[in-house]
């Protein structure tokens, strides 16, 4: 995933220096309402970082320095944007794109590190910040995109465009500060324009709203368990973890299971005691929809008013539209064929899944129908059952250190060359986080890459990549590229021993910090995952692959105590059981973005006022009304749809799935994990960012269109 600046989500317009994709502007708001603090020379963030590549200066930075930094970055970026629009020269490629392309350099370096410290470290006084300066943002993104004069001069330009001698880059990146002036609302009458500035204010307020309530809600409640016995399943050491965290709540002598952002909770898979496992299942399912401070329902239906008619003033039926638009997919019709077409064989996949599974329990005289509290603990059964392993049994050969330096960072270096080398020197935020210089295959320092792989309270939930600074050779800058996970932290002295679910996940996400190191574009605004939200996870599905690959497998996959290869036995079985419970995984995605779809493909007049009557209507039409299988997310803790870059996207993992089915093809087809194949791809596509229209991308490096087969074939959904 791509974590967007929760600050900047719903600023209309891509701006100069703008984050990776899903990070939609990098302009702010108007300062006037912004907290009064004076601007101090000594503010870290007042000039750019001495540090290598620009990493921030963590160990510098306090939270007092972010509202006066926020104030004068909007306060310079708009009077360099009032520069270019009343600029008496004749509009020019030089002097009104790359001038906005080199605008807004401080705003864009304390939006992105206060973005990213936000999701990874918050506290009291940033989510105060937060809350006041992101309808700020939407302001100042407006007071740009909607300056008459600035589009007047870039609508000149792009008229008379094939007559600029302009090279492919620029004339993209022409192209698409016209389309996306256009989106933002540039040709709209003066009262419609006022209009959508305060739609995008009020929008800005209820997403961080939204999050913030997420995060507080998860972190506030769990599910509180009174005596051990019902925590039977669980390790020793996960127990005493859940006492600890009971304690530190002030309920000494109890248990707190903390809960992950999703709907499925890992738990569950090991809880013997039912009435346990059923209750964690319930507090999961039902946050944000039970009254109270957190209860999200109302945002729901704010937001989703909101944007469908924010999408109307704009000219499109419903925000779906909009959104669309401007991805690989381009069509509401596009993405409700794609989903409607898997929804029913993966159901009823499901439904045969579910059938083995009640076999179990039958087996057993549990007495009782397979629900969802139960899918977790007896799909292991039946894996070990079928295919005689378990996660336990896979754990001790997936330590973390291993599995980054002899799996992920291996791979990397086999198929592109780049070598890693851990720095002890350099500041952070916490001290976890680890930082790793990035040496190219010619020897040369590539990047600075940042990994924060373990969960705590003040950290959003989930699994993401960030940039604290992106590539342009328009800049002179290189990347500081950050992965963000959530493993829970064993106690002092003990390993991190991963599931293979976390495996995958690492390999996934360093698969979008490749997309980030390996820009190589000129303009800030094309530079690495700033490509469309439908084709982003593309790269990082296809580096999935080599988790299992068996020359990584073998070399990361080594028993933490005695150093032992995981058995060839073992490792067969987990290659043979890749398939196994894909009826239900297709399943929870799809209920979720066909949920993320049906909100947002609303007209204003048709918002409903009932958030759960209207989830289970448009699961039931939908076909995925299974309740054994409930969406990967509901709506009211849906983060990716209602205040993540992924609204009216979050279909987007399928779609980019398809190309990376294709993509694993063309790697065993061309001998797999080699320096030849590494560099195609890097060359073909991991470099070009946004430069080049995605699907011509991916045309360069496969050589043709993706097919939809080796998607259906992977997940197990070819005819019956």
């Amino acid at each position: 995933m791509i974590r967007p600046p929760l600050l900047v989500i719903a600023a209309s317009v891509m701006l100069a220096h703008a984050a990776p994709q899903a990070m939609a502007a990098a302009a702010t708001g108007a300062p006037k309402s912004a907290p009064a603090a004076a601007v101090s020379a000594q503010n870290p963030l007042l000039k750019a970082s001495p540090l290598p590549f620009q990493m921030p200066q963590f160990g510098l930075i306090k939270d007092e320095h972010y509202a006066p930094a926020f104030n004068e970055g909007m306060k310079r970026h708009l009077a360099e944007v009032n520069a270019i629009a009343n600029n008496r020269q004749a509009p020019t490629f030089e002097n009104t794109i790359v001038a906005l392309e080199r605008s807004g350099q401080l705003l864009h370096r304390v939006q992105s590190i206060f973005s990213n410290m936000t999701s990874t470290n918050t506290n009291a006084a940033l989510e105060a910040v937060e809350t006041t300066v992101s309808p700020l943002l939407a302001a100042h993104a407006d007071a740009i995109s909607l300056n008459p004069k600035l589009f007047t001069r870039i609508d000149t330009l792009y008229v008379k465009r094939d007559k600029l001698g302009l090279d492919a880059e620029s004339l993209r990146l022409l192209d698409r500060y016209h389309t996306d002036f256009v989106r933002a609302g540039a040709k709209l009458s003066d009262d419609d324009k006022n209009k959508l500035k305060a739609y995008n204010v009020e929008q800005a307020g209820l997403e961080t709203a939204f999050a913030q309530n997420v995060l507080k809600e998860t972190n506030a409640r769990g599910l509180v368990v009174g005596t051990r016995e019902e925590l039977a399943g669980m390790t020793d050491s996960d127990i005493d973890t859940a006492a600890a965290a009971a304690k530190e709540r002030g309920l000494d002598g109890k248990f707190v299971i903390a809960l992950v952002n999703t709907s499925g909770q890992p738990p569950l898979a090991v809880l013997t005691n039912r009435a346990t496992r059923q209750r964690l299942m319930d507090a999961s399912l039902n946050r944000g929809s039970q009254g109270g401070e957190f209860d999200n329902r109302a945002i729901v239906l704010k937001l989703a008013k909101l944007r469908a008619e924010r999408a109307t003033l704009l000219g499109y039926p419903n925000y779906a539209a909009y959104a669309l638009e401007d991805q690989t997919a381009k069509t509401t019709t596009a993405v409700n064929t794609l989903l409607s077409e898997l929804a029913k064989p993966a159901v009823a996949n499901a439904r045969r899944e579910a059938a083995d599974l009640q076999g179990l329990v039958d087996a057993e005289k549990g007495g009782f129908a397979v629900a969802a509290a139960d899918w977790a603990i007896y799909t292991d059964k039946l894996r070990k059952q079928r295919f005689n392993f378990d996660e336990n049994q896979l754990k001790p050969y997936l330590e973390l250190d291993s599995v980054l330096n002899n799996g992920v960072f291996f791979a990397a270096n086999k198929l592109y060359g780049i070598s890693f080398k851990q720095r002890t020197d350099l500041p952070v935020y916490h001290p976890d986080v680890r930082v790793y210089d990035v040496i190219d295959a010619n020897g040369k320092p590539l990047a600075l890459f940042i990994a924060d792989f373990y969960a705590r309270g003040n950290k959003h939930g989930g699994a993401w990549m960030n940039e604290y600074v992106s590539q342009s050779s328009l800049m002179g800058t290189h990347p500081v590229i950050a992965n963000q996970l959530n493993i829970p932290k064993p106690p002092a002295g003990q390993p991190t021993l991963l599931t293979f679910d976390e495996v995958t996940t690492m390999f996934h996400e360093f698969g979008h910090a490749l997309h980030g190191m390996f820009s190589n574009v000129k303009y800030p605004r094309f530079s690495g995952t700033s490509v469309p939200s439908d084709f982003v996870e593309y790269p990082s599905q296809v580096n999935e692959m080599w988790a299992v690959w068996p020359e990584v497998l073998q070399n990361y996959a080594k028993h933490y105590q005695s150093g032992a290869a995981m058995p060839q036995e073992l490792l067969d079985k987990v290659m043979a059981a890749k398939k196994f419970n894909q009826g239900f995984m297709t399943t929870e995605y799809l209920a979720a973005a066909l949920l993320d779809q049906r909100w947002h493909q609303l007209a204003p007049g048709q918002i409903p006022t009932d958030v759960l009557a209207f989830e289970a209507a448009s699961l039931k039409d939908a076909g995925v009304d299974y309740a054994p299988v409930p969406p990967r997310y509901r709506t009211s803790y849906f983060s990716h749809s209602f205040s993540g870059g992924y609204s009216a996207a979050y279909y987007a993992y399928l779609w980019s799935e398809k190309l990376d089915a294709e993509s694993v093809n063309w790697f065993k087809e061309n001998g797999g994990l080699t320096r030849k194949n590494g560099d195609w791809f890097r060359s073909k596509l991991l470099s070009r960012g946004g430069s080049v229209d995605a699907l011509q991308l991916f045309r360069d490096f496969r050589g043709r269109d993706a097919t939809v087969e080796p998607l259906l074939e992977r997940r197990g959904l070819k005819t019956q």
